[in-house]
């Protein structure tokens, strides 16, 4: 049997610095703590650990208030204060380097500043840049984009569209798309999307 390499403390923040929301940033390295290097021996950071993600989960979800940024606040305090290890401390200094910066703030009212978090950001096809010739269709492995490739000497084609209950928000069709047709936007704008 081979033996899985527990991932370092470390690892896991380089791993963390690699997504552009810090709010994003923060429950990736909640979730890979608890998978991983914590090791449970102390209550603040195991249960703060855990009450962490739940309340950083509910705000990268939309659903988050100022009742769970107090309370990461509380948990992060504690945790760098009551924790018996440098592990501990380290996650409670990660969790309390964005709290302040207005970030999670943005997330309550439904915008990812950096349009990474999926349940706040949808992929929109701007007609007027698309060309139909159907790359994004061809990339997207989750079927998420209906629409007709252009052909010679026909017309009435169905326009690309994304549907958004399909779409992962994996970005492959951005990747491909050779007009820059393809972009993100908040779930919450209502303004019309502009060229």
């Amino acid at each position: 049997m081979a033996e899985q390499k527990e991932k370092k403390v470390e690892d896991i923040k380089k791993e963390a610095e690699q997504k552009k929301c810090p709010v994003n940033k923060a429950l990736y390295y909640m979730e890979e703590f608890l998978a991983g290097p914590m090791c449970g021996k102390c209550f603040p950071c195991e249960m703060g650990t855990y009450e962490a993600r739940i309340r950083l989960k509910n705000i990268t979800e939309g659903k988050g208030s100022e009742t769970d940024l107090s309370s990461l606040k509380r948990i992060a305090s504690d945790m760098l204060e009551s924790s018996r290890c440098k592990k501990g401390k380290d996650t409670a200094k990660f969790i309390l380097e964005w709290i302040d910066t207005g970030v999670y703030e943005e997330h309550f009212g439904g915008r990812c500043p950096d349009k990474e978090c999926p349940a706040l950001i949808e992929y929109r096809i701007i007609p007027e840049k698309c060309t139909m010739c159907g790359l994004c269709q061809d990339a997207c492995k989750y079927n998420a984009i209906i629409g007709e490739k252009k052909t010679a000497y026909k017309s009435g084609y169905l326009p690309f569209e994304i549907r958004q209950k399909r779409c992962t928000k994996c970005g492959d069709c951005i990747k491909v798309c050779p007009t820059n047709a393809i972009i993100i936007v908040d779930v919450k704008a209502k303004e019309k999307v502009s060229v």
